[in-house]
């Protein structure tokens, strides 16, 4: 004799398919959640803060810059420095506080370069406009460099334990 797996009702029926509905979407949620870390909604929040403060930080180097560059009275781009410099220890914190490995990760170095060459506008001030075209070269890297290189004692390499500090 053979058992029939059919639901003996309608109702059954009924519940065994929202419990496939209920199960299935609870399934892709956990998926969305485990692809990204964090909830879709969270890391879409996420994703256009950290959009959001790139933007204003670049806005304000562009606006510096010109004021910079072209010996403009400090008080009319003092403003956008300060957003630029805000924003962009806002960014450090943000990708420090998210991987540690940051810190020796190329994107982590050459902003601490950046930084460097940036405070030598202090001491070499008639070197401005070939310090800032070299940061902004750099820029250039660290946005479309790859993040999976480290700069070790060694040299650079392939950091495979990316997420794990």
């Amino acid at each position: 004799m053979t058992r029939s797996t059919k639901p003996e009702s309608a109702t059954e029926s009924s519940s065994l398919h929202e419990t496939k509905v209920g199960s299935s979407r609870s399934s892709r949620k956990r998926g969305k959640q485990e692809e990204f870390g964090m909830s879709e909604t969270r890391f879409w929040i996420r994703r256009l803060s950290k959009t959001g403060l790139r933007a204003l930080h670049i806005t304000g180097i562009a606006m510096a810059s010109a004021g910079i560059l072209y010996q403009v009275e400090s008080y009319q781009w003092q403003m956008w420095w300060m957003l630029a410099m805000a924003t962009g220890v806002l960014m450090m914190i943000s990708e420090i506080l998210s991987s540690k490995l940051w810190l020796i990760q190329l994107k982590g170095v050459l902003t601490f370069v950046k930084l460097g060459l940036l405070a030598s506008f202090i001491i070499l001030p008639e070197n401005k406009p070939v310090l800032f075209a070299t940061i902004l070269i750099l820029s250039v890297f660290i946005a479309h460099g790859p993040a999976d290189f480290a700069i070790t004692q060694f040299g650079i390499a392939v950091a495979s334990m990316r997420k794990n500090m």
